[in-house]
């Protein structure tokens, strides 16, 4: 018996009525929830209930309104009718930049941009420069020059230093940087040259997707913890690599109000040998538990499809307690995950 494929039927909400299906897109609303003025919404039509951040598949119509460009993710395709449309090319979600729309895949690989801050492992040691795994298309280099040296940033970078590359980064090693520049093929060059930047210690490493982690201010963060557990510093590299560990009090915190007397000259005397040690310190168990809680709760946002920022990370860490979950896999059970994650986002709606 013969196999007959039948297209599609074009997407529809129940809502809508056939004078409103034409164009694609809310117009009137922006990804940022923003209302068009009054005298420029008129022109507007929305079709077929698309709106910015709507999830649409290869090969989906977008819009038909003639008004729109087609940006990243898109291509141009004549309807039925023989007018010009915009369809997707991939899985993803609508986003509207005045009057550019562009599709946001809902997983992509990671792509740098200036100013990131990135975990990384380091792949290679190779002269004057490590090679570092932050989960792009290219691996990213960390110069000898970017990094801090025992004796002060301003010490120029001698054949000593050469030689003695490997008791700064080794392979395997976990560090914390920042993009500095990105090459013409895209790949990125990295810098350590931050007291809060460098090797990592004392902690558990994740991955999870790029897509999953929300660009913030900062994305190093210091969480209080209960049951004993002290204060838990998590760093949430954009490149979806994520670093959790017993807090480490720098010099220029521990110094407190005379931290503004605190020269560079000391600051940088910090960055010592013992920073670039590979030895854990002692971790109570209290801290323990407490980081396997987070990372548990870091699982169970991923799992749930919720993107992951300070705000969720507080809220599931007090629904986890609440819940009274401990040990170090619940975070991947189906149940208990799925009730933390709807606690927190309930919590999040009642603020």
């Amino acid at each position: 018996m013969p196999i007959q494929i039948i297209a599609p039927a074009p997407f529809r909400d129940a809502g809508d009525s056939d004078e409103e299906g034409e164009g694609g897109v809310r117009l009137d609303i922006d990804n940022d929830g923003d209302i068009a003025m009054e005298g420029d919404s008129q022109s507007h039509r929305k079709t077929q209930g698309r709106h910015a951040g709507q999830i649409v598949t290869p090969g989906e119509l977008v819009t038909d309104d003639s008004q729109w460009m087609r940006g990243h993710g898109t291509y141009l395709s004549t309807s039925d009718d023989g007018a010009q449309c915009i369809v997707s090319s991939l899985a993803g979600t609508i986003f509207k930049t005045n009057k550019l729309l562009s599709i946001h895949a809902l997983r992509f690989r990671y792509v740098p941009e200036i100013g990131d801050l990135v975990v990384g492992r380091i792949l290679e040691v190779q002269t004057k420069r490590w090679r570092v795994d932050i989960a792009a298309p290219h691996s990213a280099t960390l110069l000898l020059s970017s990094i801090n040296l025992p004796g002060g940033i301003l010490r120029k970078r001698t054949s000593t230093d050469e030689l003695q590359i490997r008791t700064f980064f080794s392979e395997g090693d976990l560090l914390v940087a920042e993009v500095q520049t990105l090459n013409s093929d895209g790949q990125a060059s990295l810098h350590t040259r931050s007291l809060k930047y460098g090797k990592l210690r004392n902690g558990v490493f994740l991955t999870v997707d790029a897509g999953m982690i929300r660009r913030m201010k900062s994305h190093v963060l210091t969480m209080p913890t209960s049951n004993g557990g002290g204060d838990v510093d998590i760093y949430l590299g954009v490149n979806g690599y994520i670093w959790i560990a017993k807090h480490t009090v720098s010099l220029a915190e521990g110094a407190g109000s005379d931290a503004k007397s605190v020269s560079i000259t000391r600051l940088e005397e910090e960055a010592s040998e013992a920073i670039y040690s590979n030895a854990n310190e002692e971790i109570s168990p209290e801290t323990r538990a407490e980081i396997a809680r987070i990372g548990c709760v870091v699982r169970a946002l991923v799992k749930a499809n919720v993107k992951i920022d300070e705000e969720m990370l507080n809220l599931g860490y007090e629904a986890a307690l609440e819940e009274s979950l401990v040990g170090f896999d619940w975070g991947t059970d189906t149940d208990a995950g799925k009730r933390v994650v709807d606690l927190a986002l309930a919590m999040r709606r009642r603020e």
